[in-house]
């Protein structure tokens, strides 16, 4: 038998969606056993679960990378594979390192400096913004990622 369970799910600041979904018995009597030891209602037990089990979101990234990083999600797994090795150039990692040397030790750089230096911030954000949403995608899928050195 196939016992019915209605959760409410955020969809935003002011509104909600409440939306039925079927689950087997037994998982129902899971999710009840653990919303009694929490003295939790059976709802928020449910909602936990299924944020926890739901592939990473995106929504506390920077919005400027939000797309970037929710096109991973329809990547296969070569693909995330592909952009969690992916590195910086190494120039590009020199030339920020100086850029940043020098923003510290001079009053300001020069305004083309700046802009460059905001570029390959952004550029280095991205990358490793890229590379943190592969890597949590592909533990989801059931992968063992190392912790890069």
């Amino acid at each position: 038998m196939i016992t019915r369970l209605a959760f409410v799910a955020p969809t935003g600041y002011t509104f909600t969606v409440a939306q039925t979904i079927q689950v087997p018995d037994e998982l129902y009597e899971r999710l009840r056993r653990t919303a009694t030891a929490l003295h939790a209602p059976v709802e928020e037990v449910a909602r936990r679960a299924l944020t926890a089990g739901l592939t990473p979101g995106v929504d506390d990234a920077p919005e400027e990378y939000r797309d970037d990083l929710r096109a991973l999600e329809a990547l296969p797994d070569d693909a995330l594979w592909q952009v969690w090795r992916s590195k910086q150039d190494g120039a590009d990692v020199e030339r920020h390192l100086e850029l940043l040397g020098r923003q510290a030790t001079t009053p300001a750089l020069a305004p083309g400096e700046r802009e460059e230096l905001a570029r390959l911030r952004e550029s280095a954000d991205r990358l490793m913004l890229r590379r943190a949403h592969a890597a949590a995608l592909l533990r989801w899928r059931g992968h063992s990622v190392p912790i890069p050195s």
